[in-house]
């Protein structure tokens, strides 16, 4: 007998400014599974359309989402995946560009996973399987949940710590070509209650424009220009405009002065300054004075995507940005998002 589902989730923004690890968003770009399942055992076939399709493997050992889903399968005691599996990925997300194309992917994996073994798994359990995979709550937790979302990783009892930080190689190890069923058959289970989030108010008039250029940037990458250790100053300059922006993102109706000035950062976006050429001048030159409509910008997870946040006037704030890059020889796509709803599953 056949059956199928369709699974979506939706891209997201990280950091919003100086939420730093701490807050998404979920956009409305969106990672679509067509699934289907039947009675001839044979090996899970993917097929793939859209953003990335030249590069995302096919095989189902080695694609992320697959692995991810086999992960929550073997954890509940399946050892395979159902017989005559096929899987369509319809991908909006651009790759490695700050809007959460492997958050994306992970809780695409745990709500398959969760689909394939009729699980039924809590919204909080499936976040403890996305975060042994993807151990940065902010992106993963939005793709979940959608909508505004602050996050954190609960701190746990020496024994579950230690479970929760199992190297990722132990999670979702690396296949090899004569893996057979037995291969990798009992990886670690998560602890009970790794993350924890809220959802905050969001104005349905705030539409996020994003300015994607032409070019990856690796979260590895961003991260590693990072400092070790910031000052009090720098902390108290980010705590303090977090505390604001997570209530004036809400309010009615937005204040562009006041988020202008909450949506600044000096924990993240003055190091990547030079992994995106461009990106002081987008900041310090395009306000809500030179460009009505405007509240904010920042930088989308770790770049190089730009995120503007505004109510109208998208095509003018957009152009101006991307006359910015421009100037630094660097070609920009842009588009006018929603903030989306949470990942779905439909039977």
């Amino acid at each position: 007998m056949t059956s199928s589902f369709i699974i979506r989730v939706p891209a997201t923004s990280a950091n919003i400014g100086p939420g730093f690890d701490v807050v998404g968003l979920s956009l409305s770009l969106y990672l679509t599974l067509t699934v289907t399942t039947g009675e001839n055992p044979t090996l899970p076939v993917i097929t793939y359309s859209g953003e990335g399709a030249d590069e995302v493997p096919l095989d189902p050992y080695r694609n992320l989402m697959t692995r991810v889903a086999l992960y929550v399968l073997r954890c509940n005691g399946f050892r395979i995946f159902p017989p005559n599996l096929s899987i369509h990925c319809d991908n909006q997300i651009p790759f490695g560009r700050g809007l959460g194309s492997s958050g994306a992917a992970v809780i695409a994996g745990v709500l398959l996973g969760d689909s394939l073994g009729k699980l039924n798994l809590s919204r909080e359990r499936m976040l403890d399987y996305a975060l042994m995979v993807e151990r940065h709550p902010d992106n993963v937790t939005a793709a979940l949940v959608g909508g505004f979302v602050g996050s954190y990783l609960r701190e746990l009892d020496p024994q579950a710590t230690e479970a929760a930080q199992v190297p990722l190689s132990e999670v979702l190890p690396e296949y090899p070509p004569d893996a057979g069923e037995d291969w990798g058959l009992s990886p670690p289970v998560p602890p009970l209650g790794i993350g924890h989030y809220v959802r905050f108010k969001w104005n349905s008039s705030i539409k996020a424009v994003a300015i994607i250029p032409r070019f990856e940037l690796s979260t590895a990458k961003a991260r590693a220009v990072l400092p070790e250790s910031y000052s009090r100053k720098d902390l108290v300059f980010n705590m303090q405009r977090l505390a604001v922006l997570t209530t004036a993102l809400g309010q009615t109706p937005p204040d562009p002065e006041l988020i202008f000035e909450a949506m600044k950062d000096r924990v993240h976006q003055p190091y990547r300054k030079t992994l995106i050429p461009g990106l002081p001048a987008v900041t310090s030159l395009i306000t809500p004075a030179s460009h009505p409509g405007l509240l904010g910008i920042c930088l989308s997870g770790a770049g190089p995507t730009i995120l503007a946040l505004a109510t109208h006037n998208f095509e003018n704030i957009a152009g101006k940005i991307q006359e910015i890059f421009q100037q630094e020889q660097i070609e920009v796509d842009w588009k006018i998002l929603e903030v989306a709803g949470g990942s779905t599953v439909d039977f």
